[in-house]
């Protein structure tokens, strides 16, 4: 530079010096292709994993959110308040909270962020979820063990108010059934390094292949943008309908109440299950061990055999949960077992075994609670008849009292009265 540069700090120097070099080198190398420089001059930065930042199915602002999320973290420790919705469409340059809440959404459902738990107080008053941030999308299994909602909040997200999380969350579901029905234990874990290897390739090759989640048919629609019609988008600025905001989102929390990234596990329920999937079929029982995930991703399991065979599977892999008390050995992945009966009555081998004497007790119940039932019935209209018998009596001894007051002789009988009388 000529003498006008005199003044300059000693770094600009040393960035000139640098940039002629380069050039320099640009120059002499004549075996490159033509291909633009670039200098990176800049304060204290932080790593993010490639895999986020060329994530073919997020779109520009979730990887933001994602971004601005884990600054949080590193900035304030690894257990730490969850930032707002607001913070987050500042931080962002996003004008609407309502396209955050879509992100987070989209994050959740590709399995980036995981919405562990909700907090309540005593009197249930809510106080903030817990938050679980991967470097990667979670394996499945590890999903429904630490989200207890996971499959709930992916069957209500395709009636979510934005089509992209409609479509996201349908090719998750989609590449479930798909794998379902090709006999593909969904719940398997994988090699972690075979997992990324294959998202590697579906980042460099232009032809659609299985990427985490997504299986290569549904990565090619995502691709394609093809959204299923019957429901009208809306436009991101505007705020979600309430009744998704609560149910299909994550709750909405304020910096400070909110929740920590810490990863927690669920409890089992004790409650029996019942559920009515379609209009037609009979509702099916659960086993109570099963939790809420594992109900939704059962009944996709049993969607592959006939209809009339579902209660008689679901009662042998009960029956094979109660002979653990017998001293069989534990059943340590209860999809695994139900996978391998909805296969054997796929190729013709299921035979039911343990769940005859579970369908026995249901029956003997079933049939207890109906003479239950009609013995309560017939004690209610004993109880009406007796109370209208005194609801007579009563009202004819206070006429009696009155006319013998007034010395009215007794009032007689009727015919009609008489032979009343005489049937009783």
């Amino acid at each position: 530079m000529g003498e006008s540069s005199q003044g300059l700090r000693s770094q600009t120097y040393a960035l000139d010096a640098l940039i002629q070099a380069t050039i320099e080198r640009a120059q002499r190398d004549s075996s490159s292709t033509h291909a633009d420089t670039m200098l990176f001059m800049g304060n204290r930065h932080q790593s993010f994993p490639t895999l986020v930042v060329q994530d073919p199915v997020l779109e520009p602002v979730d990887k933001l959110v994602w971004m601005v999320i884990m600054l949080q973290a590193r900035e304030t420790g690894t257990n730490t308040a969850f930032p707002s919705y607001e913070t987050l469409a500042k931080k962002t340059n996003v004008s609407s909270t309502s396209t955050i809440s879509r992100a987070i959404a989209i994050l959740r459902a590709t399995r980036w962020l995981i919405l562990c738990a909700r907090l309540r107080e005593a009197s249930g008053r809510f106080r903030g979820n817990v938050y679980a941030l991967h470097d990667e999308p979670l394996p499945l299994a590890d999903a429904l063990h630490l989200d207890p909602d996971y499959m709930t909040f992916l069957r209500q997200s395709l009636a979510h108010h934005h089509a992209r999380v409609r479509l996201v969350a349908k090719g998750v579901l989609d590449t479930i059934d798909e794998d379902i029905h090709e006999g593909i234990d969904v719940c398997a874990q994988g090699h972690p390094l075979e997992r990324r290897i294959q998202a590697v390739e579906t980042i460099q090759q232009d032809s659609p292949r299985r990427y985490f989640a997504f299986s290569a048919k549904v990565m090619s629609r995502l691709r394609n943008g093809v959204v299923e019609t019957g429901s009208d988008d809306q436009d991101q600025n505007s705020k979600p309908d309430e009744i998704h905001d609560q149910i299909l989102n994550p709750q909405k929390s304020k910096s400070g109440s909110c929740s920590s990234y810490i990863n927690t596990t669920t409890t089992e329920t004790t409650e029996p299950k019942i559920y009515n999937r379609g209009e037609v079929e009979p509702p099916l029982i659960y086993p109570k061990r099963l939790s809420e995930n594992q109900c939704e991703l059962a009944d996709r399991y049993l969607s592959t055999v006939p209809a009339d065979v579902r209660q008689p599977i679901l009662d042998e892999l009960e029956g094979r949960f109660r002979s653990e008390q017998k001293g069989m050995s534990p059943v340590y992945d209860e999809m695994r077992f139900l996978h391998y009966l909805c296969r054997a009555e796929n190729k013709g081998e299921f035979v039911p075994n343990l769940g005859i004497k579970v369908h026995g007790e249901r029956i003997e119940h079933e049939q207890a609670q109906l003479r239950q039932a009609q013995q309560q019935e017939e004690n209610l209209v004993e109880a009406k008849r007796r109370q209208e018998n005194r609801s007579t009596t009563s009202g004819k001894n206070p006429l009696a009292e009155i006319r013998k007051k007034l010395h009215m002789p007794p009032r007689e009988r009727t015919e009609d009265e008489c032979a009343g009388h005489r049937t009783k």
